[in-house]
């Protein structure tokens, strides 16, 4: 849905989300409402995808309605990719953001320790950005030099160094995609993306199926090159 105009304080925001203006869910329910409307709409649903409308399209649908998460499997050339980046047009328009946050810390409920520290010292009164879909989306090919640094982030000495901070200060953290990417919100999934991922070697093989999902809290997709007969499961 696009965004509303007038809103670029928390004050704002809060109020809009009251009013109903705004809706305030998580990633899945995000997706799922769109697709919903989508649906009823009769509006096609991955444009450029041919062959799969009886076989693979139903699948994912009834997954995205579930609001589960899957691995799409196949051979090279079934549309795996094209798939993934297809679903990017099933987020909201924009979403509001804490501006400068490396993360794009959610307005209303940070993560980040210098978003926390902002919205404590400055209250309604602090400005929001509004982050567009197609920001939302990355993409990371599953290489044998992929680390955990990547994809979840690590300490940087050198920020900890040139602000005069501990290395144990959550500032010192460099952020990898999963987290610089908002899902509104996970805040347990750096965790246990990085137990699942030390267990693997630190490293994500090309062909590993790494899930980074967590009790109560969803994950996103992941697409590998797992060589497997069929376009999609």
């Amino acid at each position: 849905m696009p965004r509303p105009t007038g809103i670029s304080t928390v004050g704002d925001l809060r109020r809009a989300i009251a009013d109903g203006a705004v809706p305030r869910r998580d990633v899945h329910q995000e997706v799922r409402d769109n697709l919903i409307r989508k649906l009823h709409s009769g509006e096609p649903l991955f444009p450029g995808i041919v062959g799969y409308d009886e076989t693979v399209v139903p699948q994912l649908v009834n997954a995205l309605l579930s609001q589960h998460n899957f691995i799409l499997l196949g051979l090279r050339g079934q549309a795996k990719t094209r798939l993934l980046r297809a679903l990017v047009t099933l987020l909201d328009d924009e979403i509001p953001v804490m501006p400068g946050c490396e993360i794009n810390d959610d307005p209303l409920d940070p993560i980040c320790g210098a978003c926390r520290a902002r919205l404590a010292a400055e209250g309604d009164k602090t400005p929001i950005a509004w982050l567009g879909r197609d920001a939302r989306y990355v993409e990371k090919l599953a290489t044998p030099d992929v680390t955990i640094a990547d994809m979840v982030g690590d300490i940087d000495p050198i920020k900890a160094a040139r602000s005069g901070l501990q290395l144990s200060s959550e500032l010192t953290m460099h952020y990898g995609l999963l987290t610089s990417v908002p899902g509104r919100k996970c805040p347990r999934l750096s965790r246990r993306s990085s137990r699942r991922l030390r267990s693997r070697h630190d490293r994500i093989g090309g062909s590993t199926n790494a899930r980074a999902s967590a009790s109560g809290c969803r994950s996103p997709r992941w697409k590998t090159s797992s060589r497997m007969p069929s376009g999609a499961r």
